[in-house]
């Protein structure tokens, strides 16, 4: 009977190999009927079509996406040294995603010249389509955890491991603490450590307060309280579990993409030329996926691939359309990349870092 990490395997690749080839039927099989209406109920087109795709998919699977991945199991050249970004990501992206918005984008072209509006390629296929991102996407993130037991891989911990503060007071400063200049040749009198602290002897006072809280602070850093709350018959609800965690910020990665394909949808958007950038800026944001998640450039990528891009799109369309796209869009875009600009660059300056300020 095969081992536990062979099941996981297999499990995986056939995950992944489904999301590349299933988009890719449907895509191309309602593509092909787009051709068989456009040429008046043409039984050959549309055969041409779906022998096409079943074509091009056996041919990326045996000759890219099946040597690839046997370089990344085997840890074998190039790929042994790459920790930074993802091949598998980028052959996804090369092999399912680009031909599948092409195709998104051609068929409009084809219906606008022949004055035609059939299909519009909405739901299933563009849902298809992000679907195998996101499967892509969540089995390289979760590949090195456990399906079953905890986790062993993702922190899992609610409370960040150090010291518990129980009980706060205020301490008295050093200066506050040393004898007086005048007090003559009796010396400074040796006082307790305790007492010094203003506290009874055996309690540690070694702990003290975040700076600028106050006495009233320590409710608020006090731990008992959730210490407590893990136990008894609520106690599961205090749980997490980084794998979990894991597929929920996989989906919110791809939320305001999906979003700009959405607006690809709309009739107004489809059958006009502003398909064709927004197709294309949203397979520009899909390339974020590439760049590892531990990578100190997935930030900016994100800006500069989404954010930037996807603002300016944004405010075009609803300058063109209306509103087209909720306006919340077009505002996180912006408070985004101002936030990235602001704490990134603008806060490092030196005027931004004089003490009195806040």
């Amino acid at each position: 009977m095969p081992s536990g990490k062979t099941l996981k395997l297999v499990l995986y690749e056939a995950l992944q190999l489904a999301a590349l080839a299933v988009p890719v039927f449907v895509v191309m099989e309602r593509f092909a009927g787009l051709m068989r209406d456009v040429r008046g109920r043409d039984l050959t087109a549309y055969w041409l079509v779906v022998a096409a795709s079943v074509a091009y998919v056996t041919s990326a699977v045996l000759l890219v996406w099946v040597p690839l991945k046997y370089l990344i199991l085997r840890r074998r050249g190039f790929i042994s040294e790459v920790t930074q970004w993802r091949p598998t990501a980028l052959a996804y992206l090369i092999l399912c995603t680009l031909p599948c918005f092409a195709i998104f984008a051609a068929s409009s072209k084809v219906q606008v010249d022949r004055g035609l509006r059939l299909d519009r390629f909405a739901e299933l296929p563009v849902s298809l389509v992000l679907l195998g991102l996101i499967c892509v996407d969540l089995t390289e993130r979760i590949r090195p955890c456990r399906l079953i037991g905890p986790s062993d891989s993702l922190d899992s911990d609610f409370d960040p491991p150090g010291p518990v503060l129980t009980q706060l007071e205020r301490v008295t400063t050093v200066t506050g603490q040393l004898p007086a200049a005048d007090e003559g040749p009796k010396g400074p009198t040796q006082t307790p450590p305790q007492a010094r602290n203003g506290g009874a002897p055996g309690r540690r006072r070694d702990l003290a307060a975040p700076p600028g809280a106050g006495a009233g602070a320590a409710y608020l850093y006090s731990s008992p309280l959730r210490r407590r709350s893990r136990s008894g018959p609520l106690g599961f609800l205090w749980r997490r579990d980084g794998r979990s965690e894991a597929l929920a910020d996989g989906f919110l990665f791809w939320l305001d993409a999906a979003e700009m394909v959405r607006v690809a949808g709309e009739p107004a958007v489809f059958y006009s030329a502003w398909v064709f950038p927004v197709y294309a800026l949203a397979f520009l944001s899909a390339l974020r996926v590439v760049v590892a998640p531990h990578n100190p450039l997935s930030a900016s990528a994100g800006v500069a691939l989404q954010e930037v891009p996807f603002c300016v799109l944004r405010v075009a369309l609803i300058a063109a359309f209306g509103f087209v796209t909720p306006v919340l869009y077009p505002l996180k875009n912006v408070l985004v990349s101002l936030a990235f600009f602001y704490f990134t660059f603008l806060a490092r300056l030196r005027i931004f870092r004089r003490q009195s300020m806040f």
